[in-house]
């Protein structure tokens, strides 16, 4: 199937209906002193919604995205959107980057010219890569599934596809975290011979339901308690997103304050950010990724992923993939495991405890992620 050039070019008529619903926005009340308590702060919305509406410029944000090559192509059916960025080295190793939920293929816009230009930001040339990052179906500018069961397996179906058939890659590397994680993972059990290695942020969460907590170490004990305890306090977006995604999509697909609200709590709380969202990432990439929610209209079948896996867990919960694995950790994600969690499930060769950073790593310490990808990869190499 033949790969067309893509670029992003939304309709002014959307941008403008955008800046109209933004003008409409009808406020509930918030109880005094609640901050975040209670979710995302009104005040901090109502700052982020009038710069929305009075400085945030798509058409910018639009010409730098457009700065990366960009492609669509046909696969099971669905338009996949994908960057393909060749790296610069003299032997660049292809990688696919997978994102997760509620960023995009926008979370890895700092990463790739680390990945394809590693000389030029104090690197090796010839730990240079070929990165490719798909939009996952149902999120921006891929196709949305139409059909019941479209999963993280078939993510990864998909995205193998595209590597070997597309881009006739015989074998390639593969880095994720949320979603990605899991997508990358089933990448690992689906095609271990296209695999030269596989690079995490986080156990996908999934494995937390596998295991027999009386087999388990002290530290894997606390990781479980953890988890349980975080389910309580923060997971109710999961639980409502994993069982009635549609109910909620009415309200975030029609209301772009309400899409935001739902988006930006997510930054402020999973970022290494101490509440403070924007000392992890400013207004402008917050919108960026909002506005291609927004446009594309994907919200709806982005929360989807939660309610088809959930319906369909991957039957591979329970197994150890021997890929290669490395794994660095950044201390504000969610529940970071233990090692020995991991390796229950992965042949893990590389294990980084980071000292900072958060749930959205490419985003917010993309220096330090991209170094590990570097050195956890540059052994394998010439396994190719």
């Amino acid at each position: 199937m033949e790969i067309q050039p893509f670029t992003i070019a939304i309709p002014q008529t959307t941008l403008d209906d955008l800046r109209e619903r933004l003008i409409r926005t009808r406020w509930p009340d918030e109880i005094d002193g609640a901050g975040w308590d209670y979710g995302t702060n009104r005040a901090y919305l109502q700052e982020l919604l009038r710069y929305w509406h009075d400085v945030f410029d798509w058409r910018k944000q639009e010409t730098r995205l457009n700065q990366f090559p960009q492609f669509k192509t046909t696969i099971d059916g669905l338009g996949i959107h994908f960057i393909h960025e060749r790296g610069k080295g003299p032997d660049p190793m292809p990688i696919v980057l997978s994102h997760g939920w509620p960023d995009s293929f926008f979370r890895m816009y700092k990463l790739i010219p680390l990945l394809t230009d590693p000389e030029k930001y104090g690197g090796r040339a010839e730990d240079s890569f070929d990165v490719i990052v798909p939009s996952i179906p149902g999120y921006g500018f891929s196709e949305r599934p139409h059909e019941k069961g479209f999963t993280a397996g078939r993510a990864a179906d998909v995205f193998a596809h595209l590597m070997t058939d597309r881009l006739n890659y015989k074998r390639f590397g593969a880095h994720g975290g949320d979603w990605g994680s899991s997508i990358t993972e089933q990448l690992a059990f689906g095609y271990p011979e296209a695999m030269i290695g596989i690079h995490l942020t986080d156990i996908p969460y999934h494995h937390l339901f596998t295991v027999n907590p009386d087999e388990l170490t002290p530290d894997e004990q606390d990781y479980l308690k953890a988890g349980q305890t975080w389910q309580m306090r923060e997971g109710a977006y999961a639980l409502i997103q994993s069982t009635k995604p549609q109910t909620l999509a009415y309200g975030l697909n029609d209301s772009p304050a309400g899409l935001l609200s739902w988006l930006v709590e997510k930054f402020q709380r999973w970022s290494d950010s101490d509440g403070d969202v924007e000392r992890r990432f400013t207004k402008d990439e917050l919108l960026t990724n909002a506005t291609i929610y927004w446009v594309t209209e994907t919200i709806n079948s982005s929360i989807r992923l939660y309610y088809e896996s959930q319906q369909q867990p991957p039957d591979t919960a329970s197994k150890k993939t021997e890929v290669p694995t490395g794994v660095a950790l950044f201390p504000k994600d969610l529940i970071p495991p233990p090692r020995a969690f991991a390796d229950r499930f992965f042949n893990v060769q590389r294990w980084t405890q980071m000292p900072e950073g958060g749930h959205f790593a490419a985003l917010e310490e993309p220096e330090r992620l991209a170094n590990d990808i570097r050195e956890f990869f540059r052994p394998l190499r010439n396994g190719r």
